[in-house]
Order: structure tokens, then C-alpha cells, then sequence
């Protein structure tokens, strides 16, 4: 392989992203340039044989994105301060909140040429719920000096309403170098579209299993759907652990015993249950980046409902085609509305389902998004 070009260092805080997420940008980059990785210890040998056929250079860690230590923190800060004075990354570019905030603010005093962090969405340090609390206060001030204005830094955001925030807040001002993204793409070759069954509609929502992700209303809406509608299944995919605003212990109990949703866990590839649903649904109100799943949806042609929160409305053409729904935050009324829309006008959900698979063409292609990438880089 050529390896004429660039270094560049990525640095995030889950191994399974780098495949799912940015599997296609790495496999542009490696054409021209040295990859390397930094990340948290990869369990799934797939990830490590995929990395190792990209000739990608892999450097582990033990980060936990979702939890505070400042033990673990400082031990990941001092082996990232190291691992770039060893490789010398020409372009460095982290993304989620521990790797952007620790990563950009050392890439800054280790003088690295081209500094391009991503934030995917701003989580729940940004939410009505969690930007009182002193965790979220200190990640805020953090993300600020991290952030402070450099000519070699320039910010990428998946969505505009994430850059208005930080505007807002005066973590950043009008002065910085900023670039705006249509989320991380979707593969529209590995997400392929079937038809969705009409007659026997059935909803599915992918989502990690805390509050803002709108776990609470889904099983709500189910609830309230099945009182009607005994026949209708409901299906939920998503990890269950430790988190600052995980559900508590009552509802997983509940949505774990079956009656209500069939909660299938976390999964390896959500393409048969994307295919098995009629409708997805994601009432997030979390502070998304663009919610992957929902692209993943779109692509196979799913129907959607979603909030009109940041990020979320990134996904919903409402214009001629539209391709779904966007309800009000916390609503469980709305949302159970929208999915009677579904169940009464079954014509819809092959209808909407091709409409979002026009626009996911049209707006999400990951094609389209890491020339964008390139481009920031200036690696095109």
C-alpha cells in the first residue's frame, strides 16, 4: 500500500464507533496517508481484523466515555500526551466529549499542524435536566479552555443548532474556525432498503436505555397503543449500564419482563430487526449529534418518528415527501397520535419509508460526508 500523504491520530471513546461510525472515512484515509488509533480496548475481534486488514496502527486505553474517574482521566491524558509526541500526527482529529476536551487542548501543546475535533452532539451536559449539575458545569468549563481559539484548530459539529449552543454560552465565539456536517453518514450499499410489512405494522426504537433518549415514553406509548391495539409489537435495542441518567431500576424491570416491549438487548448488527420493523422510533431529547439509527432506518426504508429536538430534526423532510414524524419532547399523547397515523394509514409506511430513503440519498450518504471531511482536513 502507498503510504505517501499524512499521519493522522484519531482518538475516541468506544472502539465499535470506529467501524460503525467512521468504518468508511478511515478506509478513504488509509488510501494516501498513516492512521492511527487511539482507543478504548476493542472486544470484538472483528473490529481489531477490520483495523488490522486497513493497516491502521492501533494504540488501546482504558477510557470510559460514560463515567467519571479522575484517576482513569489523568492516566488517559498522560498516555495521549505521549502517543503524540511519539506518532506526530500531521492532523488530529478526536470526537466525543473526553477525547475532544483532553485530546485538543494536548494536540494544542504538542503544536500539532491541523487540530479537528468532532462534536457528536452535545448529550445531556446541554439538556434542561443536566446543564444545573456540577459534573455538567465542569465539562462546560472544560469544553471552553479546551475549545479557546487556535489558527490551527478548526471544530466540526453533525448538526447547526450544537454550534448556536456553544455560541450561546459563550464557549465559543463567532471568531472560530467552524464546519457543519451532515452527522457521520450512513452506507447506503450496507443498509439496504426492503419493503416494510403494512399489514402487520410493528415498532422498533434504538437507543442506549437513559432517560433522555425517551425510553420512558416509548414505553408509555406502547402501553397505551397495545390498551387498543393487543396485536401490535414493540421492540427496543439498546445497552443497559452505568450512566449519570440511566432509567432507573423500576422501568427496566418492567420493559425487561416482556409484556409490554420485547427488549432485545444490544446488538452486533441491527439490520434484521430494521427489517423485521414497520415504523422506528427514536422521542429523543437527549442533544443528539444526528442519531445514527434513525439514518440507518431511513436507509432501509423505514418510516420514523422522532422529537423536535437538536439533532432529531436533522432527519425529517416535512416539505412534499415527507418521510415522518416530529413530535414535542416528553409527549407521550403525541407520540401515541403519530403511531395511530401509522396503524390507520397503513399506505404510509411503505410511502414515508421511500421518501426517507430519497432523502437519506439526497442529505446522509457517507459518500457525501467524508468528502466534506476530507475537505476539513485538507486532506482532499
Amino acid at each position: 500500500m502507498n503510504r505517501v500523504g499524512q499521519k493522522i491520530l484519531i482518538v475516541c471513546d468506544s472502539s465499535k464507533s470506529l467501524i460503525d461510525f467512521r468504518g468508511k472515512l478511515i478506509e478513504q484515509l488509509v488510501q494516501n496517508h498513516q492512521v492511527s488509533v487511539f482507543t478504548p480496548q476493542i472486544t470484538h475481534q472483528s473490529i481489531r481484523e477490520k483495523l488490522s486488514q486497513l493497516n491502521v496502527d492501533v494504540y488501546e486505553n482504558k477510557l470510559d466515555g460514560s463515567n467519571v474517574s479522575v484517576f482513569a482521566d489523568l492516566k488517559f491524558i498522560g498516555q495521549l500526551y505521549k502517543l503524540i509526541k511519539k506518532v506526530r500526527p500531521d492532523v488530529f482529529f478526536p470526537y466525543t466529549f473526553k477525547p475532544v476536551i483532553y485530546g485538543t487542548l494536548l494536540a494544542k501543546l504538542c503544536k500539532v499542524k491541523k487540530i479537528t475535533p468532532m462534536l457528536t452532539g452535545l448529550g445531556y451536559n446541554f439538556t434542561q435536566e443536566g446543564k444545573t449539575g456540577l459534573l455538567s458545569y465542569i465539562t462546560r468549563r472544560l469544553l471552553k479552555f479546551s475549545l479557546g481559539k487556535n489558527r490551527r484548530l478548526k471544530i466540526i459539529f453533525q448538526n447547526k443548532d450544537d454550534y448556536q449552543t456553544l455560541l450561546d454560552h459563550k464557549i465559543l465565539t463567532t471568531k472560530h474556525k467552524v464546519a457543519i456536517v451532515n452527522g457521520s453518514g450512513v452506507d447506503l450499499e450496507h443498509y439496504e432498503y426492503t419493503m416494510p410489512d403494512a399489514s402487520n405494522i410493528s415498532f422498533l426504537m434504538i437507543a442506549r436505555l437513559i432517560n433522555a433518549k425517551g425510553i420512558n415514553e416509548y414505553y408509555e406509548a406502547a402501553n397505551n397503543i397495545q390498551s387498543q391495539y393487543p396485536d401490535i409489537q414493540f421492540r427496543l435495542i439498546g445497552a443497559y449500564g452505568p450512566n449519570v441518567d440511566a432509567i432507573s431500576d423500576e422501568l427496566y424491570n418492567k420493559i425487561k419482563s416482556g409484556k409490554t416491549i420485547t427488549y432485545l438487548g444490544e446488538v452486533h448488527d441491527v439490520r434484521p430487526y430494521i427489517n423485521d420493523a414497520s415504523v422506528v422510533v427514536l422521542p429523543s431529547y437527549y442533544g443528539e449529534g444526528v442519531p445514527r439509527c434513525l439514518l440507518e432506518s431511513m436507509a432501509m426504508g423505514r418510516a420514523i418518528i422522532t422529537c423536535d429536538s437538536v439533532g432529531c430534526r436533522e432527519t425529517i423532510e416535512t416539505a412534499a415527501e415527507p418521510n415522518g414524524f416530529l413530535i414535542p419532547a416528553k409527549n407521550v399523547n403525541e407520540l401515541v397520535s403519530k403511531m395511530e397515523f401509522y396503524l390507520n394509514n397503513r399506505d404510509t409506511v411503505r410511502s414515508y419509508g421511500i421518501n426517507g430513503l430519497a432523502y437519506a440519498r439526497k442529505k446522509f450518504d457517507v459518500n457525501l460526508v467524508n468528502t466534506e471531511m476530507l475537505k476539513i482536513m485538507q486532506l482532499n
